[in-house]
């Protein structure tokens, strides 16, 4: 509007607030029409017709924007004259100059006169303007100015090419010369020949094609072969360089051997023959100076069938040899690993300075391990594990004071021995946890026989003791009887009186573990490349590999290279044992790591590196060694005693696909279950593996008639049904001496009628409510069978079980409660005391029935 009216936008501001207008405040507001228009006859010139004003009228003069100032006009032309007389004048030649118009116009002063019709008019020629120079269009360009021309720019000078002169005819040679031996000798040149006939035509020789004595076509004599002398051919090649062709090519004379020569000299076979493991078919015969299928056709006769490439036991081939009158000598391999371990052990360390202590928690099941680690952690980590077992195991440090402890919690059943044994050769000190009310049990006396193997100091954790009718003489003489005499009784072994239910002895304990700690004068350099052990992986669906590491010596940082085994990578996140992300982990610190390439053993022995092609060429080297003896292991069943067991029906093979949660149960659970075999029945594992169940594994069930296992895993709904139609047993457990007792069952034929998990249905959790006093609800989509409200429920987070034996506490349609839904339609569920329930979980339902027991 100010624009509009070419006023001041403050002056329009200022007249709308004294007419008590509060709506207009600065520049940017907005009027309406009827504002619009009164606001114009304000800031007009004249009377104001409608308008009604209260406050004084707008002073325009004021208000007025001052109009910029323009450049100065042009002077107006000069007024048209009158008409003029034009008298008559001479005809001036064009190019002469003459006056302009103008100036004539102006000079005659006087009004207009008509000519006298007897006076002819002056005529004045004016001559035409010079024309202007026509330009192009648009902004005038420079010319360029003419280029220069310059001569040849010198590169290089180089010499003359130097020309030899041109030998003169009476110096040149002559090739028709005779030579002073001839390169053929004919029967007129030998001593004593006639010579030929006067004019008599003379051949010529010839001396092209096949080195043989042959005859002449028309002499009929015969010519002997071309004999070349080294001579000739030197002279003949310097010819050809002079002429400037190319060089002489010579057929190369093959060298016939002599009978002497062709005959083959008898080898001599060595007496004594060295190799390196891991031993293969081929290494094995080039040692022994034999051929592959000699020494193949003696493995066949020994009933191993192996190829050239494949590895072989070092006993077998230590009777091929011996078969073949050598002694074999094996000798073991310095792997890259190996050469890494050394130099590690050989490393300088400088800054030697005091580290934590490494304590692992050893003892029979269900004694209170993980409890009292609890107690001392503040924590409840017991009550997230199925049936009360740790299934795995777990590193955590704690802190008081200016004192840290690295705990290790293992499994107590008899099944984990490999991990209790893998966890006491990574510690400092065992704490042996033993209950008061039971006292030495089986797996108590395995940890104290893993303890003293490892030449481990031990603790005894007495737990249990707020129970009453404890008799500690009972206890303490069965330690004495396993060497483990307690201090009371005047031996060396501290017995220290715990409750993890009341807290009593916990400070005890750790001041007992510290003064241990201080009579092992625990050092470290925590400035040199980290080194220690892989305690537990897995795979993640969302970061990939994720390992645990205890940081034995030295110092790991994000970035670093690390060789794991087989495995290898670069560090991507390093997370402490509270889960948070750091970027340095020292010694005895127990750490998450997550950049490795694949899933690393449990137990390897991992080092931080700064060459990535070096730790390649180790993982790979490993991978190798691992593979070859794997095929080496496969190579000691003999083909006639298996034939003539299973002829005889003496021998049955039970095959299982494993499939676990983390790659310590795999471990673990293949050497225990392989121990179960028996005389009559051997257990075969196929495959065993980290993940979930997949349609390769139920492939290959259905291939070899084998079981697919999951422990703490499940099977997708495709991969489910896959199995259904194809007849392939799949069974999950999530303890694993279940897993145990239906293996020993279904071998011995003893199953009897139990209860067993029945398949209901699935749902998948689409979206989550929150409600005020009642909890989380879920809102599922029924995807398969029937959702019944008094099934069992199983919570499925990324093909791994979070949650087993949950119960349902309500279940409505709609908003319409239901005893059952089926599948296609949707329901809101809520867990009984459970709302960790999140966006694309899977609910498993299912109900435990009786059974009758059916042989496998």
């Amino acid at each position: 509007m100010a624009k509009e009216l070419d006023v001041k936008s403050t002056a329009i501001v200022e007249k709308c607030k004294a007419e008590g207008l509060t709506n207009v405040e600065n520049h940017m507001s907005t009027l309406s029409a009827g504002l619009a228009a009164t606001i114009r006859e304000w800031f007009t010139e004249g009377e104001n017709v409608t308008t009604i004003e209260q406050s004084q009228k707008v002073d325009l003069k004021k208000v007025r924007v001052p109009k910029r100032t323009r450049k100065k006009a042009a002077e107006p032309a000069p007024e048209a004259a009158p008409a003029v007389a034009i008298e008559q004048a001479e005809i001036k030649p064009a190019g002469t100059p003459t006056e302009s118009v103008a100036q004539v116009v102006e000079q005659v002063q006087p009004p207009v006169q008509v000519a006298k019709p007897e006076e002819k008019p002056a005529i004045v020629v004016q001559p035409p303007p010079k024309p202007e120079p026509v330009v192009p269009a648009g902004p005038m360009l420079k010319k360029p100015a003419p280029a220069k021309l310059t001569g040849p720019q010198v590169v290089r000078v180089e010499a003359p090419e130097q020309i030899r002169p041109r030998r003169p005819r009476e110096a040149r040679p002559r090739y028709d010369a005779p030579l002073t031996q001839p390169l053929m000798v004919t029967e007129e040149e030998k001593p004593g020949a006639k010579s030929a006939k006067a004019g008599e035509k003379k051949h010529k020789d010839r001396t092209h094609g096949r080195r043989t004595e042959d005859a002449d076509v028309e002499t009929g004599k015969k010519i002997r072969p071309v004999k070349w002398r080294q001579q000739d051919i030197e002279e003949r090649r310097a010819r050809l360089d002079a002429a400037g062709g190319e060089t002489l090519r010579l057929r190369p004379v093959r060298k016939i051997a002599s009978k002497a020569e062709r005959e083959v000299a008898v080898v001599t076979k060595p007496k004594k023959v060295t190799v390196t493991e891991p031993i293969t078919v081929r290494n094995l015969a080039a040692a022994l100076m034999v051929k592959n299928s000699d020494v193949v056709a003696k493995l066949m006769r020994q009933g191993v069938m192996a190829t050239a490439n494949q590895a072989i036991a070092s006993d077998v081939a230590e009777l091929i040899a011996l078969e073949m009158g050598a002694e074999l000598t094996i000798e073991h391999e310095i792997s890259l690993e190996e050469q890494i371990k050394a130099e590690f052990g050989q490393r300088p360390r400088p800054n030697l300075q005091k580290r934590p202590v490494i304590a692992t928690m050893l003892g029979h099941v269900d004694h209170g391990k993980t409890s009292l680690l609890d107690k001392i952690r503040s924590t409840h980590v017991a009550a997230g594990e199925f049936g009360g077992i740790t299934q795995h195991i777990s590193a955590y440090q704690v802190s008081w004071g200016d004192k840290t402890v690295s705990f290790l919690d293992t499994p107590g059943h008899e099944a984990f021995t490999a991990l209790r044994a893998r966890g006491a050769t990574m510690t400092d000190v065992v704490v042996l946890v033993v209950a008061a009310d039971d006292g030495v049990m089986p797996q108590t006396v395995e940890a104290i026989a893993h303890s003293k193997a490892a030449n481990v100091p031990i603790i005894i954790a007495l737990n249990k003791v707020d129970l009453p009718g404890i008799d500690f003489n009972r206890i303490y003489a069965q330690f004495s009887e396993h060497g483990l005499t307690p201090v009371e009784w005047g031996g060396q072994t501290e017995v220290v009186k715990t409750s993890a239910v009341t807290g009593e002895g916990i400070n005890d304990l750790l001041e007992h573990i510290d003064y241990i700690a201080e009579l092992l004068d625990l050092k470290a350099d925590s400035t040199i490349p980290a080194t220690g052990w892989v305690v537990e992986s897995k795979m993640s669906p969302q970061q990939g590999p994720v390992a645990i590491f205890l940081i034995k010596e030295g110092q790991m940082s994000k970035g670093d290279i690390i060789l794991a085994g087989e495995t290898y990578g670069r560090v991507k996140l390093i997370r402490n044992t509270f889960g948070k992300a750091i970027k340095t982990a020292t010694s005895s610190m127990p750490v998450e790591v997550i950049g490795l390439n694949g899933i690393p053993q449990a137990g390897d022995r991992f080092f931080c590196l700064d060459d990535i092609n070096k730790v390649k060429t180790a993982a790979e080297e490993n991978l190798a060694l691992r593979r070859e003896s794997t095929l080496a292991e496969r190579t000691l069943v003999t083909l006639d005693n298996l034939f003539s067991q299973i002829e005889a029906g003496k021998v049955k093979e039970l095959n299982i696909i494993l499939r676990a949660d983390v790659q310590g149960s795999v471990d673990v659970l293949k050497k225990y279950i392989s121990g179960l075999s028996t005389e009559q029945v051997k257990i075969k594992i196929l495959h065993a593996s980290t993940g979930g169940i997949t349609e390769g594994d139920v492939v290959l069930a259905e291939a070899s008639n084998a079981i697919v296992i999951g422990f703490n895993v499940v099977a997708e709904e495709r991969v489910a049904k896959i199995a259904e139609k194809a007849g392939v047993d799949i069974r999950f457990y999530n303890i694993i001496y279940r897993i145990t007792e239906d293996l020993q069952k279904s071998m011995t034929g003893l199953l009897e009628p139990e209860i067993k998990e029945k398949y209901i249905g699935r749902a998948t959790v689409r979206t989550t409510f929150k409600v005020s006093r009642i909890g989380t609800i879920a809102g599922c989509f029924v995807s398969d069978g029937v959702v019944m409200k008094n099934a069992k429920v199983r919570l499925i987070r990324d093909n791994v079980v979070v949650r087993d034996n949950l119960t349902i506490a309500s279940l409505k349609h709609f908003k319409d409660d239901a005893r059952e839904v089926r599948a296609g339609l949707e329901c809101g569920i809520k867990l009984t005391d459970f709302d960790d329930v999140k966006t694309d979980d899977v609910f498993d339902f299912y109900e435990m029935v009786k059974m009758a027991g059916i042989l496998q």
